[in-house]
């Protein structure tokens, strides 16, 4: 017997009538199926946000910015959809009845018949689609929202309309996008009324009767008169636009010019009043229905937008500025002045005539100029990278930046300036054959230390003389969690924690006297978010798209996961209304390792304020700046202040906001849109505060303002005469690019006592020579931010750093020092050109690396130095010192503890050959005979002037340096050292050195 079951055939297959049924279930569920994955993705994205933000208790932000752009999004989305839906129903309701019978409404009757069984769900997708966009467009504007909403008067009326600043910087933007709005939500609405109308006859083509039917007039006509209406509210808005707006008048002039105040601003009012007559027209004809008048009106209106708005203003310009234009603009150019170096806080700043003249110093200036000399730092940030990553790397996993940081500290109650690096975790530099998920996510999570070198000095071998190094951390600075989760080359995502008593499973440091060699640990802190029960590695396995999170066994019930852990990344999730700098800095402070990141408040709609582009003027040498990809992306500026300052612990991952200027407006609508976030400077730590410094990118953008600004006189403005430009810096091939801001222990004229200090030095437009030299106070205090600018007499030749460097590479010595040292597979180095003012002239510092070959890491190995046309190549800063000027700086002052008890300088060699480091004969052969060479010339020119002194000097230097070449030339030829010549021990420092690098 066979037995069937319903629906079955014989063969147990679908019976026709169940297969399109069944297929017919089958799309809707998986359609249901790809909502509820893409429902959950989604708000995977938001909660994992959320937690966060929570981690960092900051969720204010989260919350604030999620419910305003929810909001806006509403709001705006809704008014647009229910604008054109109801446009796209009143224009269908309004249809003519009867459309005659023309060959034109044959042919859309059977548009009409196709779209009516579809008429409501086309009208609901058209009003739904175009509300989304507008919603999604609208929502990218909530921060323009909460500066309007929480606007803070700055206290200052524009010389123009005597209106507050605020109403520029907070008011206007939103006023602007609301109009914007307006104008884009009315020409859709006649778009689609004008659609709709003409497929249902209401408009027509080829006439029979009237081209429009009355319902269609009235709709238009009301539609019309709204947009013109507007047009009216947005021509007197745009009054108030002038005074932002940037002008031709000469080289970044924004504001009202003659024209505008005499010219533009009647024709602007003119046209809002023919614009409100021409709206009335429109109304009017919505009940009249004929649009002579009306259309007489909009003719009249585009007439005189033409004649008054363009031809009246090129009349005022031509005829009445040109012929006298500085005596027109004097009043403008005054006001554009003053207001850019308010709105870059440049007003105050000290301009001061310097001589720049060259004489010998006198024993008094030597005495006076000692902190200075003493303190120069010959360490490059931008070029020892890679000798820190061979001296204090340890492990391959481990590395430093590519440009390292300078800060100072307090060592045995001195201030010494430093070269510091974080050493932060590398997953490229670990073996390829022990690269899985579990080393790479729970194993190598966090570097361990910080380093730090003297910025004055460096051993007799070139190498950094380190204060705080190895692992576990040795030195002064006494580090009590030097473990680093949290670095700007930190992995994506680790995971850490476990429960107490278990096993550690992090690598926390090598540790030779381990069995097995390393040292492991468990995380401990507060850091990074929970996720060790399933729905959070559910969570987080879908956000990262990683299984691994799931199924993993070392993901436990205490397990937390870190990400987002750059410092810059953290501080503009938390602050995304912030600018920040792009770089910055380690800095130990309460035991601990901790980022400062400096925090920029930006307009563009300043009055008057000249605008700069900020990837231009804070790309440099070492440095290219994008686009932020922060909540108000910009390039254009015309108001910044350095109003917060961020601390990133880098154990725990806390963000702190400090707000360093709380009187700045902007900071302060910020701060009252998100109230809790930032929190008073007097709350920050002394420690932390001993390591504020100006930051570079503010004073870059100072500077290029600096560079036209620096003159207040509005005729030598106007004419150009005096614009001064960045050099471009010397040292790097092709000098193409603008040479960097330097951080300099210095002492400025007028100044008590050597101050931390950020410089650069100007030229003038198109010239090499030297214009001026700029320092900036760093050192927080009193004196912090006070910017003096000494000024260089525009009749003299001054050499500037391009024409220093020709100076330095064309002096006949220095030459052949360079091409013997070039030679043998070495490179040589060149490091910052460093300017200081130094009696009554320029000094100029620029310290010079040998890299024994491409794999090779620089050490220093001779320091140049230029004053005037006298210029040096020495071992020593000392020593190069002294032949430039004259007299050896450490001859009129005892050096102090404060310096490094060597004038700032390589230690002295001594008449014994250097241990050859650099770990390559040829390498140690071609300094040693570059040194011979700069001895031996040395001795000729000493025995010229009768100084037996200093010749026997150079014989002994000599000797040394043609032991050292026989060391090197014996180590070549494979041979042991000759008897006479014994190897030299190394220094305890150097055995230290030679040992971490071991």
């Amino acid at each position: 017997m066979t037995f069937n079951m319903p629906g079955m055939g014989g063969s147990g297959a679908p019976t026709e009538e169940e297969a399109p049924r069944r297929r017919g279930v089958l799309i809707p569920t998986i359609i249901i199926l790809a909502l509820l994955v893409g429902s959950f993705v989604l708000f995977t994205g938001f909660y994992t946000d959320w937690l966060w933000f929570k981690s960092v208790e900051k969720t204010q932000v989260f919350t604030t910015s999620l419910v305003t752009r929810a909001v806006m999004f509403a709001v705006f989305g809704t008014v647009m959809g229910l604008a054109i839906g109801i446009s796209m129903w009143i224009a269908w309701r309004t249809r003519p009845t009867f459309r005659g019978m023309t060959p034109e409404q044959a042919s859309l009757e059977r548009y009409r018949i196709a779209i009516e069984p579809y008429r409501r769900r086309l009208t609901v997708i058209v009003a739904a689609g175009l509300g989304l966009v507008t919603g999604l467009t609208a929502s990218a504007e909530w921060g323009t929202y909460l500066l309007w909403r929480n606007a803070v008067p700055f206290g200052i009326n524009d010389p123009q309309f005597g209106i507050d600043l605020s109403f520029y910087t907070f008011e206007l933007p939103f006023i602007r996008f609301l109009i914007g709005f307006g104008f884009g939500l009315l020409f859709m609405c006649i778009l689609v009324v004008i659609a709709v109308q003409y497929v249902y006859g209401g408009l027509r083509l080829q006439p029979k009767g009237d081209r429009a039917s009355g319902a269609a007039q009235s709709q238009l006509s009301l539609l019309i008169g709204l947009f013109v209406l507007l047009k009216a509210v947005s021509y007197w808005f745009d009054r108030f636009e002038l005074a932002t707006q940037s002008q031709q008048l000469v080289q970044g002039f924004t504001g009202l010019k003659y024209t505008d105040v005499y010219a533009v601003l009647p024709a602007l009012n003119i046209l809002a009043a023919v614009s409100i007559l021409v709206a009335a027209l429109f109304f009017v004809n919505v009940f009249r229905r004929h649009w002579v008048i009306p259309v007489i009106g909009a003719v009249l209106l585009v007439v005189t937008s033409v004649v008054v708005g363009t031809v009246y203003p090129m009349i005022v310009q031509q005829f009445q500025v040109r012929p006298s234009e500085l005596v027109r603009e004097q009043p403008y150019l005054d006001r554009n002045i003053s207001a850019t170096r308010a709105a870059y806080d440049i007003a105050d700043s000290e301009v001061a005539d310097y001589a720049g003249t060259v004489s010998p110093p006198t024993p008094e200036v030597m005495t006076a100029s000692a902190g200075t000399l003493n303190a120069i730092r010959l360490l490059d940030p931008a070029v020892v990278s890679p000798t820190f990553n061979q001296l204090q790397q340890i492990r391959g996993y481990y590395s430093f930046n590519n440009k390292l940081d300078v800060d100072r500290y307090d060592l045995q109650d001195n201030k010494r300036g430093a070269i510091v690096a974080t050493r932060e975790i590398n997953l490229a530099g670990i073996p390829d054959g022990q690269r899985n998920w579990t080393n790479d996510r729970l194993v190598y999570t966090h570097g361990y230390g910080l380093v730090a070198a003297y910025d004055n000095t460096a051993l007799s071998n070139g190498q950094p003389d380190f204060f705080e190094s190895d692992i576990p951390p040795t030195g002064g600075l006494d580090v009590t969690q030097p473990r680093v989760y949290f670095g700007e080359l930190s992995p994506a995502y680790s995971i850490v924690g476990a429960p107490a008593g278990s096993a550690p499973v992090e690598l926390d440091y090598p540790d030779d006297a381990s069995p097995t060699g390393q040292k492991t640990n468990t995380y401990d802190g507060t850091g990074g978010v929970p996720m060790g029960s399933l729905f959070g590695r559910v969570l987080f396995a879908t956000k990262f798209q990683d299984a691994n999170i799931l199924l993993s066994d070392l993901v436990n019930p205490d397990s937390r996961i870190m990400w987002d852990r750059d410092p810059l990344t953290r501080v503009e999730k938390v602050a995304p209304w912030l600018t920040l700098d792009q770089d910055p800095y380690p800095v130990v402070a309460d035991g601990r390792i901790k980022w400062i990141v400096d925090g920029y408040t930006l307009s563009n709609d300043y009055p008057y304020s000249s605008r700069v582009s900020l990837s231009e003027a804070t790309s440099d040498s070492e440095s290219t700046r994008t686009l932020p990809s922060t909540l108000l992306p910009r390039d254009q500026a015309n108001y910044v202040r350095n109003s917060v300052k961020a601390v990133v612990d880098a154990y725990d991952g806390t963000v702190t906001l400090y707000a360093w200027d709380a009187t700045d407006p902007i900071l302060l609508t910020w701060m009252k849109a998100f109230p809790g976030v930032v929190e008073p400077v007097s709350s920050m730590s002394p420690d932390v505060l001993a390591h504020v410094r100006y930051p570079q990118d503010m004073f870059k953008i100072q500077r290029t303002i600096l560079s036209r600004y620096h003159v207040t006189d509005a005729s030598t403005f106007y004419n150009g005469t005096d614009v001064w430009i960045v050099p471009n810096d010397p040292t790097v091939s092709p000098a193409q690019v603008f040479q960097p801001p330097y951080y300099l222990t210095l002492q400025m004229p007028g100044q008590e006592a050597p101050t931390f200090s950020l410089t650069t030095t100007f030229a003038p437009q198109r010239r090499q020579t030297l214009a001026a030299f700029m320092a900036v106070d760093s050192a927080p205090g009193d004196g912090y931010g006070k910017m003096r600018v000494l000024q260089l007499p525009s009749n003299t030749t001054i050499p500037g750093p391009q024409q220093v460097q020709n100076n330095f590479e064309s002096d006949p010595l220095v030459s052949s020092q360079l091409s013997l040292l070039r030679q043998g597979g070495s490179d040589v180095e060149l490091g910052n050109l460093l300017s200081l003012p130094f009696n009554d002239g320029l000094l100029y510092i620029e310290p010079v690396y040998i890299r024994a070959n491409t794999e090779g890491y620089p050490l220093l190995r001779k320091v140049l130095v230029g004053y005037g046309s006298n210029v040096a190549m020495e071992n020593t800063l000392d020593v190069a010192l002294t032949k430039v000027l004259g007299q050896n700086p450490d001859s009129t002052a005892e050096p102090t503890p404060d310096q490094g008890g060597t004038g700032g300088t390589t230690p002295t060699p001594t008449p014994t050959p250097s241990s050859p480091t650099t770990g390559d004969p040829a390498t140690d052969l071609t300094i040693a005979i570059a040194e011979a060479q700069s001895a031996y010339d040395d001795g000729q020119l000493a025995l010229a002037k009768g100084d037996f002194a200093a010749y026997g000097e150079a014989q002994a230097r000599l000797k040394a340096a043609l032991d050292a070449a026989a060391v090197a030339q014996s180590e070549l030829n494979g041979g042991m050292l000759p008897e006479s010549t014994p190897a030299p021990s190394p220094s305890p420092n150097e055995t230290q050195a030679e040992g971490t690098a071991a």
